[in-house]
Formats: structure tokens, sequence, C-alpha cells
């Protein structure tokens, strides 16, 4: 089935937009600048006794020139530097927030209200698996820096222990609100993601000890009462190797709810973490599969006679700076030996292994509510994403296929082998935050893996739902239009079901309301 979004989320090579004279743009007036570390907004004078003191006002700086003013409502220990990168998710921000995915990034969350729920406990435990946080997923903020329109001075949920300026304290990761956040996604939109800092005041995070130069020098001059730093880009370093576990752990299911194999030993999957979220964690035991999670540039091959399926999971950065894990894919692959299911980064791993080719997007993929069309059924899907890259489609083997396209922009969202049961997405089937209409895949892997194991080898390539019944209508499809190219009479309309339709009378009872039929886009 062809595809026929728009495809604006792409690198392009054209001219610069015109420079104009820097100039601070200060917080947005609409914010409340009495954000305090407890439940209800705080006065000027509770701020550290003082009658004179109010919340920090912090510096962000993008890389063309862009500086707004917003105030700290997180650490103040230090200036940073990272990447700058949008989300339109409207809930979500505690996963979000310890995805290993956002590594190194400054997060700009475009839904205007944020922290109006606050934080779950992070001692409380998934009684799944036992030594994991049961609310999150990684044991620690990934960001650089959080960006917000407003912060929620007051929070309440039946979950909630603390504010998320408290955490985001306790974590040491910057924050700042008051910034007009459309603002700054139309920038990223038109402009491509680039790298920014958030900069403190020297009087409270001391002296700089960077010395700007070039077209920077105009900026800092501006900001010459707060601590610059030298600007950073996560994606020239192997962040996997930073998110990723040190060691191979094993996970088991509960007792009784075990998924056996033949011989009676319970399936146990390798999952390479690469970033790995705990949800996909959850997603394999739940379904009583035994998962042995592996660092990053583990030589999980060892394992293969001990295995029964490979898990790749998501994870941060450019996909070729971990060629260690590429090289041992590509041997996975040749090996046949068991059915692997790629997620996110894992995806890109995989079609690197294939052969094909990663690129960096314009502005990336990251939110809740992305449309995802199935190309084997037609069927579309609303999916949860986080990416910056993208395999490049035309770059991919003969025998790997688009299994998913991006129904905004066109990318590729999902590839399969058509010999072997090897298949990957690049949304995130585990959600935490998002949708789960996509968690099927996990089912599918399992039933793929049983299908070779009661077989005794890789049967054929992965079985997807429906994709048989879509093949057999479009065929069906295709037939009636041949049996009607000959018709000598009028041909507009649709064909249905063999005949043309040319007019429809609609019958109904009255208008939708607004509210049944809306959803909002905070994507700009």
């Amino acid at each position: 089935m062809p595809a026929v979004p728009i495809a604006t989320n792409v690198q392009e090579s054209r001219a610069p937009s015109p420079v104009s004279p820097v100039t601070i743009i200060p917080p947005c007036t609409a914010a409340i600048p009495t954000y305090g570390p407890d439940c209800a907004a705080k006065t000027l004078e509770e701020f550290d006794g003082s009658s004179t003191k109010g919340p920090t006002v912090a510096a962000l700086v993008l890389k063309d020139g862009t500086v707004m003013q917003g105030y700290s409502f997180g650490a103040e220990t230090k200036s940073i530097s990272g990447e700058c990168v949008f989300q339109t998710g409207m809930v979500g921000y505690p996963e979000s927030l310890t995805d290993p995915s956002y590594r190194g990034q400054l997060l700009v969350l475009t839904y205007p209200l944020i922290g109006n729920y606050g934080v779950p406990s992070q001692d409380e435990l998934d009684p799944l698996l036992k030594d994991l946080p049961a609310y999150f997923e990684s044991n620690q903020i990934h960001i650089a820096g959080l960006v917000v329109g407003q912060a929620s001075a007051e929070f309440s949920h039946h979950l909630a222990s603390s504010s998320l300026g408290d955490w985001l304290r306790r974590e040491g990761v910057p924050a700042i609100y008051g910034v007009d956040t459309r603002a700054i996604t139309k920038r990223i939109r038109e402009e491509g993601v680039m790298l920014g800092k958030v900069l403190f005041p020297t009087s409270i995070v001391g002296a700089s000890e960077y010395t700007p130069s070039g077209d920077e020098e105009e900026v800092s001059a501006l900001l010459s009462d707060y601590q610059n730093v030298a600007w950073i880009d996560p994606n020239a370093t192997n962040l996997v190797a930073e998110v990723s576990c040190k060691e191979p752990k094993l996970y088991s299911p509960p007792a009784g709810s075990e998924f056996k194999r033949p011989d009676g030993k319970t399936v146990r999957v390798v999952a390479v973490d690469i970033g790995m979220k705990y949800n996909q964690i959850r997603c394999f035991v739940k379904r009583g599969v035994e998962v042995l999670v592996v660092p990053w540039d583990y030589d999980f091959l060892s394992e293969a006679d001990r295995m029964d399926g490979l898990f790749l999971s998501n994870g941060p950065g450019d996909p070729t700076t971990i060629t260690v894990t590429i090289e041992r894919v590509k041997k996975a692959l040749a090996l046949k030996k068991f059915p692997i299911f790629g997620i996110c980064l894992g995806h890109q791993v995989f079609a690197l292994a294939s052969g094909a080719q990663t690129e960096k997007m314009k502005y990336g993929n990251r939110g809740q509510n992305i449309p995802c069309t199935d190309m084997l059924t037609s069927r579309c899907y609303i999916t949860s994403q986080n990416h910056g890259y993208a395999v490049k489609a035309g770059t991919l083997p003969p025998n790997i296929k688009e299994l998913f396209v991006n129904a905004n922009d066109g990318s590729n969202e999902g590839i399969y082998h058509t010999e072997l049961p090897y298949f990957s997405v690049q949304f995130h089937p585990e959600s935490n935050p998002g949708p789960r209409d996509t968690e099927v895949l996990f089912d599918i892997f399992l039933s793929t893996i049983k299908r070779c194991l009661e077989s005794g080898k890789l049967a054929g390539p992965v079985e997807f739902p429906g994709a048989e019944a879509a093949q057999a209508r479009r065929a069906q499809r295709e037939q009636w239009e041949r049996e009607l190219a000959s018709d000598d009479s009028d041909k507009s309309g649709r064909i249905v079901k063999g005949r043309r339709i040319r007019k429809v009378l609609v019958l109904g009872s009255g208008g939708l309301s607004i509210g049944q039929a809306g959803e909002f886009d905070y994507s700009g």
C-alpha cells in the first residue's frame, strides 16, 4: 500500500533563516513566579525567609541565538547544555523523564500545564519485577533539563508523594517555567532540533569557566551575569554505554504463570539493554516469559543455545555509534536460530544489521498520539514515540519490507523479514506513557517463538493477524476494478463490493458535539 503523507520531518539543505539582533525574551507574564517546593504556592516573603528574594530567573539559550528567560523550579547547581527537543504528550512526565531515550536532551513539554499530579514514590517496588520501581521507566531522570510553560504549584493524585520540583531537585536536574513553549516548538519545527543551554546566575552557581567566541560573544555579553558552558551535542557520544545495565540480570515470571516450551522449560528471551524501559521487561514477564537483560556490549551469542528469542530494546542517540551491537545482531541474523524483535533504537539496529541506513530527522517524533499505518492491513494505530533518527526505507534490502509508516510525515515506523521471523517497530508498543493499542506486538513475538519451538526450526516469517484477510480484500477489489474497467458508463464514484456507488443519502439525528470528535495536539 503506498504511503501518501507529506514528508516534512526530514533534514533539509536550505539557507538558514535571517539572523535577527539578539534580544532576551523575559518570562511569560501568564506564569506565576511563586512556585514553592511544597504543595501550595509561596509568596515572595517565604522564599528563604527574605522579602527581596524571588524565584531564580534562569535563561534558555538556543544555538540559533534565541534567548528566553524563565523561572527555575528544579536544581540550581550548575548551568547545563544539551539537545533541545519537544514532546507533545499531555500526561506521563514521570515515565518520560526516566526514559533513557531522552538521555542528554533539554526536553520541552508542549502541554501548557505540568506537575499538577505530582510524582509517585520512588521507594515503592514493582510487585512483578520485585527490585525495580513501580511507576518509573528507569532508576533515574535522564533528561539534561526540563522546559515547561507553567509548572503547577499544587499537585493532587492518590499515588503522589512529592512535587515535580522536589523530585527534580533531588535528582540534580534543572528546570524552568514561564517560557513560551509554543514559540520554541515552532522554531524547532522550522529550523530543526538544535543545541541549547540552561544558564543560571553566577551569584548562585559560581563564575563561568567557559570563554565563548565568534557568534556567541553577543549572547554572552547580554548574559554576563550568568554562568556560561560549552555546547554539548549528546549524539556525538555513545549514550547507550551510559544508560545500559552493567551486568546481566534475570527476571522470572511468578510460579504458575510461566510460558512453557514443549520440553517443559520456561521460554527465555535475551533482551539487549541499549536504553531499555522497565515496562518492556514487565510486558514479557507478565506474559510468563523469563527475561535475561544483558548490557549493550555483551556477547549475547554465547547464550544462543539457552535462548528462544532475541529482543533489542529502545535507547538514546545515534544508532551508528554502537557498532559492537550492530555487528553481533548481524551475526544473529545469519545464525537463523531464534526469532528477533526490536523497538525504537532496536529497530534501527536491526535495520543497520540488515544492510539498511538510518538518518537524523529534522525534529523527530516525540509524543503519545502519533498515527502509524500498518502496511499489511491498512489499519492505523495511535502510538507513543520518542526518537530523533529514522530508518531510510529506500535503503532496505529486497528481503526486508516496510511494516508500518508514519501517517504524518511518511517516515518508516517498522520493518519485517519476508522469509525469517525477524521484525521491529520504531514506536513504543509497551507505552508508558501512551496508548497500549500496539502492545499486541509482544504477543505476536511470543506466538512466533512458540511456532518455531514446536516446529523445531525458524518456520517462515512472522504471521501478523489480519494480514491475509486484508490481502484477500485488496485482491477482490482489484478484480472488481478490472471487471468494471470495460464498462462504458460514467466512471465517477467508488466501487463497493463490485458495484459502482455514485450517490449516498445520509440520514442523521443531529450534529456531533465538538467534544466527541475533538483531540488537541500541542505540537505547534
